[in-house]
């Protein structure tokens, strides 16, 4: 396949001049223009309404936009996805996170891995239901009460979101947890008033060296071996690697190991038995749900064309914000509670794959590629950040999430949730201009000095752009959907800046800094720092250790 990055493309100059030509327009004034708004700018599919007719653009820049696809070859790369290619260029690699959804007789990726990951998934889900059902039991026979996930990155942030947007469905089973954060006070404060007899722990690492992982795992075992005996310990562990060697080191039964492969990459890695705390959550039925879910995404992305293609739509309208209107930031606003977690699992998948600075042909990207996403609950967020979006000097596009159904049958609050959201949408492009609050103070009778001192303060600019995603409600097909929404569009944008969206050295740099460095933490006298800045702080840090 040749490489074309978008901005190399005969459609990228002329979207330049387009975005001149709106600069001075209020997306307001689009709407006051074409009364059919919403009917050209929104579509539906897979189950979802992606509603972008409040995005600063109109029909030639869509139409501009629609361009690109084809300038970058998309459809080829994404069937080289499917076939098992190693788009993964810098690393060799496949990236056939699509093949972990797929059904028997579908062979993406080929036969041998079509057979691998149905096997595997088989495996894994019979494990799941036995540790929910109680068949699949502590040293001592006690059905297992606590699932402590041990991992982090892709091993923590994709089934710890998950496992919190889909509580309503996790009845039945154990309570599942998630450990990432080295520093040990989550795991401390779980294991304060755990039964060890009760608790299961899954270690997920795909080289089952992982600092961080590796560090809570050590701890867990002590704790279980001072309490029910190390011969028991065994049977309180599972765990999900590449590295045979460091799980028979470690002690973790084969029966309780699950596979990972090299071909996909962590933050992709959900669906796979990373899953498993998630699937020992809310059982099999609905585990099965959210790769169906996934796999109807992925047929869509795969047959739609690029006008109705949903991830592609939110991947083109990402790069117009980025690329041609100046919006460095995402911020990403579900207005359903128990998707508290998206935003944080959407930095990763985002800014872990395409923050990149480098083209696939090692050329130095002269154009913004990754935009920072941020973001959190709706309702809480009007409280705390919003101010920002309505007149903060900093610009951010916005994603709103937004379910038709209360997820916990609280319709009436819910009720107040979708106001919540379509007013906020709606404020966003509008705004406030200074001729509404010269009216809005003329009806209050305010006095005219007062007036003109207040006015400024009032006026919101208006034209923030917001994407509106809807759906029926939040259930385990609807997540799948979302999560594969999202993956497409990221994998569509890296193709369009011509990067690689799965490799992620910059993370390994820092891995390795903070192994070079633990011996001097642990004696700065001995082993100190080559870093002179940061053998001071250390020796600072070993003064205060010190102190009684």
């Amino acid at each position: 396949m040749r490489i074309v990055p978008g901005p190399r493309s005969a459609p990228w100059s002329e979207l330049h001049l387009h975005a001149q030509r709106l600069a001075g327009v209020a997306t307001r004034e689009l709407f006051e223009r074409d009364p059919g708004r919403f009917e050209r700018f929104s579509r539906q599919g897979a189950g979802l309404l992606l509603d972008f007719s409040r995005q600063h653009l109109d029909e030639m820049v869509l139409g501009r936009l629609l361009e690109l696809p084809e300038a970058i070859e998309l459809g080829a790369y994404r069937d080289a996805m499917w076939h098992g290619e190693r788009i993964n260029a810098t690393e060799e690699r496949a990236a056939l996170h699509v093949a972990l959804r797929q059904r028997p007789g579908e062979r993406i990726g080929g036969a041998a891995i079509e057979s691998e990951v149905i096997e595997e998934r088989s495996r894994m889900l019979a494990f799941a239901e036995g540790v929910r059902s109680g068949r699949i039991a502590g040293g001592a026979g006690r059905p297992f009460r606590l699932v402590v996930n041990l991992g982090i990155g892709g091993s923590d942030l994709g089934p710890a979101m998950a496992v919190q947007a889909l509580a309503h469905h996790a009845r039945g089973g154990p309570r599942c947890e998630f450990v990432s954060n080295v520093e040990g006070c989550r795991l401390s404060d779980l294991l304060a008033d755990a039964d060890p007899h009760a608790t299961l722990f899954v270690v997920c690492s795909k080289t089952f060296t992982t600092l961080e992982t590796l560090s809570h795992a050590h701890t867990a075992r002590r704790w279980l071996s001072e309490r029910i005996g190390a011969a028991q310990v065994p049977a309180h562990f599972a765990a999900v690697s590449v590295n045979h060697r460091a799980m028979d080191t470690f002690g973790v039964h084969p029966d309780q190991r699950f596979k990972m492969w090299d071909w996909v990459g962590g933050r992709f890695s959900l669906w796979s038995s990373i899953g498993l705390s998630l699937a020992i959550a809310i059982g099999r039925e609905a585990f099965s749900a959210l790769l169906e879910g996934g796999r109807e995404m992925d047929a869509h992305f795969k047959s739609a064309p690029w006008s109705e293609n949903l991830p592609v739509l939110l991947a083109l309208i990402g790069v117009w914000n980025i690329n041609f209107r100046a919006l460095p930031t995402l911020a990403v606003l579900p207005y359903e509670e128990r998707l508290w977690r998206f935003p944080a699992y959407l930095q990763q998948l985002e800014m872990g794959s395409n923050g990149k600075s480098v083209t696939l042909d090692g050329r130095h990207a002269e154009w913004p590629t990754a935009a920072v996403i941020w973001g959190g609950p709706g309702s809480n967020a009007q409280h705390s950040f919003y101010q920002l979006l309505h007149q903060g000097t900093p610009g951010t596009a916005l994603d709103l999430l937004l379910p038709a159904h209360s997820s916990c049958g609280n319709e009436a609050q819910h009720a107040l949730a979708t106001a919540s959201c379509l007013a906020q949408a709606e404020a966003f492009m509008s705004g406030h201009p200074l001729e509404a609050v010269r009216e809005e103070f003329a009806r209050e009778g305010l006095a005219p000095e007062r007036r003109e001192a207040l006015e400024p303060h009032k006026v919101c600019a208006g034209s923030r752009p917001s994407t509106l995603i809807a759906f029926p409600r939040l259930d385990p097909a609807t997540l799948g959907r979302l999560i594969a929404l999202y993956e497409h569009k990221v994998f569509t944008q890296g193709v369009i800046w011509g990067i690689n969206s799965f490799d992620q050295w910059g993370v390994e740099l820092g891995k390795r800094l903070a192994e070079q460095l633990l011996a001097s933490v642990r004696d700065p006298a001995g082993q100190p720092a080559t870093a002179s800045g940061v053998q001071k702080v250390l020796e600072r840090l070993a003064e205060w250790r010190a102190a009684p």
